[in-house]
């Protein structure tokens, strides 16, 4: 069976502000709905046709540990690539929040007990990141093989074909990339952001490209749905392209729907994982902001003054409220509640890596003790996991829950949130051989 996905039905748009704003005015138009549907429909057929295809439900990953550093390691979705389970991030800190200095004894002491994964971007203080990054690796004179780089390209300066995942900025940012790195090859390289004014098919054959020519291993996707997932999967398996292995994701007690729900089938069915982003939910976790905003951390920036907004505004203080119930907890695992918090996301077969963002030693060693937490068994039968109006931060699945969660994970994912002030709801997401299906139904526990 052949299922073709034209270019044309990608419906692309311009960067400028004129066409955006009149995309917007027009985006209900009968024309917009009837090609989305068309795109639904065949990215379902690629789903349907899954289960007579892909062997990659059969193949069974195991997760190992280092005898001297203790750290554990994953496969990288189902892909042969093994990466430790905390990686280290380097938003904001490299080149902005912390000297060279500081950068250079982070990524000492996480390589020292056993992390093998470091993320960057072209974005990250402008590609000073990758620099400060690449002359670290470089001054100690770490065996290559040994690491784990990984980039993500998008934003890669102000002009037009500076951004993007055009053909021409994937292979041209990636080059720059990897003169700031200092490195003739990343292994992952990250789409940021779907881009809508690009053919998947240009996307999907860019980073076939780049990963032939040598400056890549495998690539990944940061920020897409399942959906542009699929379609990418389903271009590449038509022309016998290299689909993606990843995604990166925000995932936290407070951001769940997307790692819970939307990639675990994913996972099973063509073998994407996941590698997640701020466990701390930014810092808020930490307990940093329980009485405002320091003049040090990352929501006191210019730049993050929408961090610091979400910090002081009404969801932010339940969210806080919130977690002063998972203090309990945590003390009786014997760990803190940031140990607690990152243990919570390496629970997750799904995820193969959470990234750490750490601004000092202090921060990134009691980070990493989540290690020990995550061998303890954690119930995950919290009360406090979602705000009263289900909104959390740029997400909202749609439903208002309130209670706890209970999963089963089986060959259809199902994951069942019961609220105390609203009727008993099950959320379900199947995406299956059938083909993609969304519903929500009413139930009582007992019937789960």
């Amino acid at each position: 069976m052949q299922v073709s996905i034209a270019c044309t039905e990608h419906n692309l748009k311009s960067r400028n502000g004129e066409d955006r704003h009149l995309s917007k005015q027009n985006s209900t138009t009968p024309n917009v709905v009837n090609a989305a549907r068309a795109r639904f429909r065949t990215v379902a057929i690629i789903a349907r046709s899954l289960g007579t295809f892909t062997p990659q439900h059969h193949i069974s990953l195991k997760e190992s540990t280092a005898k001297q550093t203790g750290m554990k390691y994953r496969n990288l979705g189902k892909s042969g690539l093994r990466v430790s389970c905390l990686g280290l991030g380097t938003w904001v800190t490299f080149g902005g929040q912390i000297s060279d200095e500081v950068a250079e004894q982070l990524m000492t002491i996480a390589y020292e007990n056993g992390v093998n994964l470091f993320d960057t971007a072209e974005v990250y203080a402008a590609g000073k990141a990758e620099v400060i990054l690449g002359n670290i690796i470089r001054k100690k004179n770490w065996r290559r093989s040994s690491l784990v780089i990984t980039t993500k390209l998008y934003w890669g300066g102000k002009a037009e074909t500076e951004r993007g995942l055009s053909r021409k900025h994937i292979i041209e940012g990636l080059k720059a990339s990897l003169q700031r790195l200092q490195l003739e090859y990343v292994d992952v390289v990250f789409a940021n952001r779907p881009d809508n004014n690009t053919p998947m098919e240009e996307i999907v054959r860019a980073m076939t490209y780049v990963i032939n020519q040598g400056m890549a291993m495998y690539w990944g996707t940061s920020r897409w749905n399942a959906m542009e997932i699929m379609e990418a999967y389903s271009v590449a398996r038509q022309f016998n392209m290299i689909p993606p292995v990843c995604e990166q994701a925000e995932y936290h007690l407070f951001q769940r729907e997307k790692v819970e729900v939307q990639l675990p089938e994913l996972y099973h069915k063509i073998g994407v994982g996941a590698m997640t982003w701020s466990p701390l939910a930014c810092g808020l976790i930490s307990g940093k902001y329980e009485n405002g905003v320091p003049e040090s951390s990352r929501a006191s920036l210019k730049c993050y003054q929408w961090l610091k907004d979400k910090i002081l505004s009404e969801e932010g203080k339940r969210q806080r409220t919130k977690l002063k119930d998972l203090s309990p907890i945590a003390e009786r695992l014997g760990c803190t509640l940031p140990q607690l918090a990152v243990a919570w996301c390496l629970r997750n077969e799904g995820v193969s890596s959470v990234l750490l963002g750490s601004s000092n030693a202090e921060q990134l060693t009691e980070n990493l003790g989540a290690i020990q937490a995550s061998k303890q068994r954690i119930l995950i039968n919290l009360t406090i996991l979602h705000t009263e109006n289900a909104s959390t931060w740029g997400t909202n699945p749609g439903l208002q829950w309130r209670g706890k969660v209970r999963t089963c994970q089986e060959d259809v994912f199902c994951f069942a949130f019961f609220w105390d002030e609203m009727p008993d709801v099950t959320d379900r997401l199947i995406f299956s051989n059938q083909g993609l299906r969304y519903w929500s139904s009413c139930c009582s526990e007992e019937e789960l």
